[in-house]
């Protein structure tokens, strides 16, 4: 009969007493996605002398977390897994400490430089006109700059707009997609990710957001456009909307 697996997360510069129950909470959220299957590993206990967090892993999820973590280490790792590695060392970082992912027996599994690493190369905040494209969620405030929410897909776009934008904007409310050009704000955070700060609202345009059928009859309805020579025109449109690779 296979048995459970412990694995140890030991960190360099915390004890038990020292460690906010706060963080220590994070520390363990993310161990748990670092681990994968939830439900088959279990927190145990925390030990003396360094902060030495120990998991149990259910013999039946012990072969994929083992191969989770061997992932980690030849540089294929699952998304969520990597992003719990990022977040375990920025913690680390954070702390001034390192840390070691270890099997029962004391083996090293991976090794976290956490405040040993370089600090990351920053840039400061810089302004540059721009394109943002989506559906108008929300429009409305009291000040002479008003919040102008887009919806593109799981991303809001956070914008802001003038009083007679806004009133321009308001008409498609929950409408069709629009594309709004303006001067936006970016800066870039400690992961090396780009992240609009602000984005001010200075023109628009509504897209067009009928089927792609019909857009392709449209097409070949004109004259000399080269549309009605074109086999699969909805196909040649999905291709040029980067939808999908043209055949």
């Amino acid at each position: 009969m296979n048995e459970q697996r412990e694995y140890r997360f030991v960190i360099d510069a915390c004890s038990p007493d020292t460690l906010p129950m706060a963080r220590l909470a994070e520390y363990m959220g993310e161990l748990a996605r670092l681990l994968g299957t939830p439900d088959q590993v279990h927190f145990v206990r925390l030990e003396e002398g360094s902060a030495v967090l120990v998991q149990r892993v259910e013999p039946e999820a012990a072969p994929d977390v083992k191969e989770r973590l061997h992932a980690l280490q030849q540089d294929n790792p699952p998304d969520d897994a990597a992003k719990a590695f990022v977040a375990l060392n920025r913690y680390l970082a954070d702390d001034n400490a390192t840390g070691i992912l270890q099997e029962g027996g004391g083996a090293d599994v991976i090794r976290f430089p956490g405040g040993e690493e370089p600090a990351p190369v920053t840039f400061g905040a810089f302004n540059q006109t721009g394109a943002l494209d989506g559906v108008l969620i929300r429009i409305g405030g009291r000040d002479d700059t008003v919040p102008a929410h887009l919806r593109d897909g799981e991303t809001i776009h956070l914008c802001n707009a003038t009083r007679e934008m806004a009133r321009r904007l308001a008409v498609h409310l929950y409408g069709p997609p629009l594309r709004v050009h303006g001067n936006g704000r970016w800066e870039r955070d400690a992961d090396g990710d780009w992240v609009m700060k602000r984005f001010n609202i200075t023109s628009f345009d509504v897209l067009d957001d009928a089927p792609l059928g019909e857009v392709a009859q449209r097409l070949r309805d004109v004259e000399g456009s080269g549309w009605k020579e074109i086999e699969d025109p909805t196909a040649e449109l999905r291709h040029l909307r980067g939808l999908e690779e043209a055949h």
